[in-house]
């Protein structure tokens, strides 16, 4: 039975690898292109996309995983049925729950991994690009050019001379006038330092004149540091069950909770559909299968749409026993009174 069994999960892994990775390709070119649109708003590095798309990664896999097992599971099953070896299995002896006893385990370990994806890392994930693209536009408001007029610091108008090769400017001049006074600042060298949202313009060997109706007043000094927060909304993640009790986003976190719960359960959900799918009469079912699959997967997804307006949380007991029940009935119906 060892034997059989890691002949049955063999077959199922070549395929799943196979039908996994287009899906992986087809889905990661589709997050990219969304991605590609951030351009227009911010400048992004290869190596800050390749950041981007690592975030987006959960996502990717929890859409593509479930699928490609589904699809691979009944077409290994397919493929034994069409080289006449599950006739045989049955022939000898073999009832057809052993089929669903040994996807069952990996059908497990693929729904854990897919509730961890999504309760833990995709909350996490998602955060974690939000504020980066936030840092990005933060960033990007404060864009210095050399030898133009216009740049400006928080309240500060500036002038940069030159920009050098280390990224610092020389000849670099401030200017900033309030109501009662002026102030004018000279500094040699300055350089941009970005310390986790706060910028600050560092100035070497320069002049300060400050003046007004009544006094005129300068110093001088080797090095002077100005600040500007720039405006960043970032959000804080702590824990996944903070995230997901977040009264605020309560109501979309709902739904996100049903909906993803029951895609992770949807490798166990479907076993015993996949054993009606993929164990078929060569002659009669050869060009359905597909039709099936896709029909199916479209099915279980509008069918969880349809019970979550009904029933909200309770969609997901409902669901489960719904789909247990019928696809049981379809395996008993179409498996086992046969074989």
């Amino acid at each position: 039975m060892k034997r059989l069994r890691k002949y049955i999960l063999a077959n199922f892994a070549s395929l799943f690898l196979s039908i996994f990775m287009p899906l992986f390709a087809i889905a990661s070119v589709i997050f990219l292109i969304k991605l590609a649109a951030y351009t227009a708003v911010i400048q992004i590095s290869i190596l800050e996309m390749a950041k981007l798309f690592l975030f987006v990664l959960p996502q990717i896999l929890f859409f593509t995983l479930p699928i490609a097992f589904f699809v691979a599971a009944a077409l290994s099953l397919f493929k034994l049925s069409n080289d006449n070896e599950i006739i045989v299995l049955f022939a000898l002896g073999i009832k057809p729950i052993f089929l669903v006893r040994t996807l069952f385990l990996p059908a497990l370990l693929l729904s854990l991994v897919m509730f961890f994806n999504f309760f833990v890392v995709m909350p996490h994930a998602k955060i974690l690009s939000k504020n980066f693209i936030a840092y990005k536009k933060g960033e990007a408001k404060f864009n210095l050019a050399a030898s133009e007029f216009g740049n400006s610091f928080g309240d500060w108008l500036l002038y940069l001379g030159k920009k050098n090769d280390d990224g610092s400017f020389s000849k670099v001049f401030l200017f900033n006038k309030k109501e009662q006074e002026e102030i004018l600042i000279a500094a040699k060298e300055a350089k941009v330092i970005n310390d986790g949202g706060i910028l600050r313009l560092k100035l070497y060997d320069g002049e300060g004149y400050s003046y007004s109706t009544e006094s005129f007043s300068q110093i001088n000094f080797k090095t002077m540091f100005i600040n500007d927060t720039m405006k960043m909304s970032l959000e804080h993640y702590e824990t996944p069950l903070q995230h997901w009790l977040n009264k605020n986003k309560f109501k979309r976190n709902k739904h996100l909770f049903i909906r993803n719960t029951l895609m992770s359960l949807f490798p166990i959900l479907t076993l015993f559909l996949v054993v009606a799918i993929g164990v078929v009469h060569v002659r009669h079912q050869k060009g359905r299968i597909y039709l099936y699959l896709f029909g199916s997967v479209l099915l279980f997804y509008t069918s969880l749409l349809t019970l979550e307006k009904y029933f909200g949380f309770y969609t997901i007991g409902v669901m489960s026993f719904l789909w247990l029940t019928v696809t049981y009935f379809i395996y008993r119906k179409t498996i086992v009174q046969k074989f």
